[in-house]
Protein backbone atom coordinates (compact mmCIF):
# COMPACT_ATOMS: atom_id res chain seq x y z
CA UNK A 1 0.00 0.00 0.00
CA UNK A 2 1.68 3.11 -1.13
CA UNK A 3 1.55 6.38 1.43
CA UNK A 4 1.35 9.86 0.41
CA UNK A 5 3.15 12.60 2.53
CA UNK A 6 2.16 15.44 4.31
CA UNK A 7 3.26 19.25 2.65
CA UNK A 8 1.40 22.45 3.17
CA UNK A 9 0.08 24.55 0.25
CA UNK A 10 2.60 27.33 -0.65
CA UNK A 11 2.17 30.72 1.33
CA UNK A 12 -0.04 28.96 4.26
CA UNK A 13 2.21 26.67 6.68
CA UNK A 14 0.32 27.53 9.79
CA UNK A 15 -2.47 24.87 9.17
CA UNK A 16 -1.96 21.15 9.26
CA UNK A 17 -2.46 18.92 6.26
CA UNK A 18 -4.62 15.71 6.23
CA UNK A 19 -2.53 12.79 7.89
CA UNK A 20 0.03 10.27 6.33
CA UNK A 21 -3.13 7.88 5.10
CA UNK A 22 -3.65 5.02 1.85
CA UNK A 23 -2.94 6.60 -1.34
CA UNK A 24 -4.56 6.30 -4.55
CA UNK A 25 -4.51 2.56 -4.66
CA UNK A 26 -6.63 1.85 -2.24
CA UNK A 27 -9.26 3.95 -3.32
CA UNK A 28 -10.99 1.37 -5.62
CA UNK A 29 -10.73 -1.13 -2.70
CA UNK A 30 -13.17 1.48 -0.84
CA UNK A 31 -14.98 2.13 -3.51
CA UNK A 32 -15.46 -1.65 -3.95
CA UNK A 33 -16.79 -1.86 -0.30
CA UNK A 34 -20.13 -0.10 -1.33
CA UNK A 35 -21.98 -2.54 -2.50
CA UNK A 36 -25.73 -0.48 -2.47
CA UNK A 37 -28.41 0.46 -4.98
CA UNK A 38 -26.14 3.37 -6.29
CA UNK A 39 -28.16 4.73 -9.52
CA UNK A 40 -25.23 7.58 -10.44
CA UNK A 41 -22.30 5.24 -11.03
CA UNK A 42 -20.35 7.64 -13.78
CA UNK A 43 -21.51 10.40 -11.24
CA UNK A 44 -18.90 8.66 -8.42
CA UNK A 45 -16.21 7.86 -10.65
CA UNK A 46 -15.73 11.30 -12.66
CA UNK A 47 -14.93 12.68 -9.84
CA UNK A 48 -12.32 10.07 -8.15
CA UNK A 49 -9.28 11.66 -9.20
CA UNK A 50 -9.98 15.21 -8.92
CA UNK A 51 -11.49 14.64 -4.87
CA UNK A 52 -8.09 12.66 -4.06
CA UNK A 53 -5.61 15.37 -5.07
CA UNK A 54 -8.01 18.05 -3.48
CA UNK A 55 -8.23 15.88 -0.01
CA UNK A 56 -4.41 14.91 -0.05
CA UNK A 57 -3.06 17.97 -1.30
CA UNK A 58 -4.75 21.04 -1.31
CA UNK A 59 -7.49 21.29 0.88
CA UNK A 60 -6.16 22.38 4.67
CA UNK A 61 -8.77 20.51 6.67
CA UNK A 62 -8.40 17.31 8.67
CA UNK A 63 -10.12 15.45 11.11
CA UNK A 64 -8.76 16.85 14.00
CA UNK A 65 -9.72 20.59 12.33
CA UNK A 66 -13.54 19.73 10.73
CA UNK A 67 -14.69 22.54 12.92
CA UNK A 68 -11.89 24.93 13.07
CA UNK A 69 -12.73 28.61 12.13
CA UNK A 70 -9.51 29.02 9.36
CA UNK A 71 -10.31 25.35 7.95
CA UNK A 72 -11.00 24.99 4.04
CA UNK A 73 -14.19 24.07 3.53
CA UNK A 74 -15.55 21.92 0.49
CA UNK A 75 -18.93 21.76 -0.88
CA UNK A 76 -20.24 18.47 -2.61
CA UNK A 77 -22.69 20.61 -5.19
CA UNK A 78 -22.65 17.12 -7.73
CA UNK A 79 -24.39 15.06 -4.29
CA UNK A 80 -25.99 12.77 -6.06
CA UNK A 81 -22.79 10.37 -6.89
CA UNK A 82 -21.27 10.77 -3.21
CA UNK A 83 -19.25 7.31 -3.13
CA UNK A 84 -16.39 8.67 -4.24
CA UNK A 85 -16.67 10.85 -1.90
CA UNK A 86 -17.20 8.35 0.95
CA UNK A 87 -14.25 6.80 -0.27
CA UNK A 88 -11.59 9.70 0.23
CA UNK A 89 -12.91 10.68 3.57
CA UNK A 90 -12.58 7.50 4.68
CA UNK A 91 -9.27 7.03 3.14
CA UNK A 92 -8.39 10.22 5.32
CA UNK A 93 -10.12 9.44 8.28
CA UNK A 94 -13.36 11.71 8.35
CA UNK A 95 -15.09 8.26 8.88
CA UNK A 96 -14.33 4.56 9.91
CA UNK A 97 -14.22 2.60 6.58
CA UNK A 98 -16.19 -0.03 8.56
CA UNK A 99 -19.30 2.21 7.57
CA UNK A 100 -18.67 2.02 4.04
CA UNK A 101 -20.45 -1.75 3.38
CA UNK A 102 -23.79 -0.05 4.71
CA UNK A 103 -23.59 2.50 2.34
CA UNK A 104 -27.26 3.29 0.99
CA UNK A 105 -29.09 1.54 3.57
CA UNK A 106 -31.98 2.58 5.84
CA UNK A 107 -29.81 2.98 8.85
CA UNK A 108 -26.77 4.42 7.54
CA UNK A 109 -24.84 7.70 7.67
CA UNK A 110 -23.91 6.82 3.87
CA UNK A 111 -27.24 7.82 2.27
CA UNK A 112 -26.92 8.11 -2.12
CA UNK A 113 -27.05 12.29 -1.21
CA UNK A 114 -24.44 13.10 1.51
CA UNK A 115 -25.85 14.95 4.59
CA UNK A 116 -23.96 17.35 6.72
CA UNK A 117 -25.48 16.30 9.80
CA UNK A 118 -24.58 12.77 10.00
CA UNK A 119 -20.94 12.81 8.95
CA UNK A 120 -18.13 14.83 10.39
CA UNK A 121 -16.28 17.18 7.13
CA UNK A 122 -19.33 17.06 4.94
CA UNK A 123 -19.78 20.49 5.24
CA UNK A 124 -23.70 20.91 3.40
CA UNK A 125 -26.26 17.96 2.69
CA UNK A 126 -26.63 18.29 -1.25
CA UNK A 127 -27.62 16.26 -4.33
CA UNK A 128 -30.53 18.58 -6.04
CA UNK A 129 -28.60 20.33 -8.30
CA UNK A 130 -27.61 23.96 -8.82
CA UNK A 131 -27.08 24.93 -5.24
CA UNK A 132 -23.60 24.43 -4.75
CA UNK A 133 -22.02 27.22 -6.03
CA UNK A 134 -24.33 29.94 -5.18
CA UNK A 135 -23.92 28.57 -1.53
CA UNK A 136 -20.28 28.55 -1.87
CA UNK A 137 -20.81 31.65 -2.93
CA UNK A 138 -22.34 32.78 0.53
CA UNK A 139 -19.72 30.83 2.73
CA UNK A 140 -16.85 33.13 1.02
CA UNK A 141 -19.26 36.28 1.69
CA UNK A 142 -20.07 35.15 5.55
CA UNK A 143 -15.79 34.39 5.94
CA UNK A 144 -15.14 38.21 4.72
CA UNK A 145 -17.77 39.36 7.11
CA UNK A 146 -16.71 37.78 10.27
CA UNK A 147 -12.88 38.69 8.84
CA UNK A 148 -11.55 35.26 7.67
CA UNK A 149 -9.51 35.96 4.57
CA UNK A 150 -7.60 33.36 4.78
CA UNK A 151 -10.03 29.65 4.67
CA UNK A 152 -10.79 28.78 0.99
CA UNK A 153 -13.99 27.63 -0.16
CA UNK A 154 -13.67 24.87 -2.85
CA UNK A 155 -17.26 23.49 -4.65
CA UNK A 156 -17.55 20.81 -7.15
CA UNK A 157 -19.47 21.10 -9.67
CA UNK A 158 -21.04 19.17 -12.92
CA UNK A 159 -20.80 19.89 -16.44
CA UNK A 160 -24.26 19.64 -16.64
CA UNK A 161 -25.08 20.83 -13.28
CA UNK A 162 -23.94 24.21 -15.19
CA UNK A 163 -27.42 23.99 -17.39
CA UNK A 164 -29.18 25.26 -13.65
CA UNK A 165 -29.79 28.86 -14.25
CA UNK A 166 -28.91 29.90 -10.10
CA UNK A 167 -25.15 29.08 -11.20
CA UNK A 168 -25.30 31.62 -13.28
CA UNK A 169 -26.48 33.88 -10.82
CA UNK A 170 -23.72 33.36 -8.60
CA UNK A 171 -20.88 32.72 -11.44
CA UNK A 172 -21.95 36.09 -12.73
CA UNK A 173 -21.73 37.94 -9.17
CA UNK A 174 -18.62 36.23 -7.98
CA UNK A 175 -16.53 37.56 -11.17
CA UNK A 176 -17.01 41.28 -10.31
CA UNK A 177 -16.91 41.16 -6.81
CA UNK A 178 -13.36 39.63 -6.66
CA UNK A 179 -14.13 36.63 -4.65
CA UNK A 180 -10.31 35.22 -4.46
CA UNK A 181 -11.54 33.09 -1.90
CA UNK A 182 -13.89 30.78 -3.81
CA UNK A 183 -12.37 27.84 -6.07
CA UNK A 184 -15.04 25.70 -8.50
CA UNK A 185 -13.80 22.61 -9.66
CA UNK A 186 -16.26 21.48 -12.95
CA UNK A 187 -16.26 18.30 -13.43
CA UNK A 188 -16.81 17.55 -17.34
CA UNK A 189 -17.90 14.31 -18.58
CA UNK A 190 -19.56 15.79 -21.47
CA UNK A 191 -22.84 15.56 -20.22
CA UNK A 192 -24.21 19.22 -20.25
CA UNK A 193 -27.72 19.44 -22.42
CA UNK A 194 -27.00 22.58 -24.21
CA UNK A 195 -23.13 22.96 -24.28
CA UNK A 196 -20.69 25.76 -24.01
CA UNK A 197 -19.03 27.91 -26.91
CA UNK A 198 -15.65 28.20 -26.93
CA UNK A 199 -15.41 25.48 -23.70
CA UNK A 200 -16.91 25.92 -20.25
CA UNK A 201 -13.52 27.70 -18.94
CA UNK A 202 -14.65 30.36 -21.30
CA UNK A 203 -17.64 31.30 -19.73
CA UNK A 204 -15.88 31.81 -16.42
CA UNK A 205 -13.25 34.03 -18.07
CA UNK A 206 -16.42 36.21 -19.63
CA UNK A 207 -17.45 36.98 -15.91
CA UNK A 208 -14.20 38.25 -14.61
CA UNK A 209 -12.71 34.59 -12.75
CA UNK A 210 -9.15 33.01 -13.64
CA UNK A 211 -9.89 29.80 -15.15
CA UNK A 212 -8.45 26.77 -16.73
CA UNK A 213 -9.33 23.46 -18.25
CA UNK A 214 -7.03 20.18 -17.77
CA UNK A 215 -6.91 16.29 -17.87
CA UNK A 216 -9.36 15.07 -15.02
CA UNK A 217 -7.39 11.84 -14.78
CA UNK A 218 -3.60 13.88 -14.16
CA UNK A 219 -3.05 14.70 -10.94
CA UNK A 220 -0.18 16.70 -11.16
CA UNK A 221 -2.15 19.17 -13.87
CA UNK A 222 -4.84 19.38 -11.35
CA UNK A 223 -2.72 19.75 -8.58
CA UNK A 224 -0.69 23.05 -10.55
CA UNK A 225 -4.08 24.66 -11.66
CA UNK A 226 -5.37 23.79 -7.76
CA UNK A 227 -3.04 25.84 -6.96
CA UNK A 228 -2.29 28.64 -9.58
CA UNK A 229 -2.34 32.13 -7.90
CA UNK A 230 -5.10 33.85 -9.20
CA UNK A 231 -4.61 37.27 -6.72
CA UNK A 232 -8.29 39.25 -6.70
CA UNK A 233 -10.26 36.74 -8.47
CA UNK A 234 -12.41 33.47 -8.22
CA UNK A 235 -10.61 30.74 -9.79
CA UNK A 236 -12.28 28.01 -12.07
CA UNK A 237 -10.39 24.76 -12.94
CA UNK A 238 -12.41 22.59 -15.67
CA UNK A 239 -11.55 18.84 -15.23
CA UNK A 240 -11.98 16.74 -18.39
CA UNK A 241 -12.57 13.17 -18.14
CA UNK A 242 -14.02 10.52 -20.11
CA UNK A 243 -17.64 10.97 -21.74
CA UNK A 244 -20.64 9.82 -19.75
CA UNK A 245 -22.00 6.30 -21.33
Amino acid sequence: MTKTSVTSVPGRPDLPGPPDLPGPPDLDRLLGLMTGDEKHGPAATSTLDALWVLYDRVLRVSPGTVDAPGRDRFLLSKGHGPMAYYAVLAAKGFLPEELLPGFGSYESPLGHHPDRTLLPGVEIGSGSLGHGLPLAVGSVLGLRAQGLTGPRVWVLVGDAELDEGSNHEALAYAGPAGLEQLHTLVIDNASATHGWPGGIASRFEAAGWSAETVDGRDHEAMYAAFTAPHPGRARAVVARVEPKS
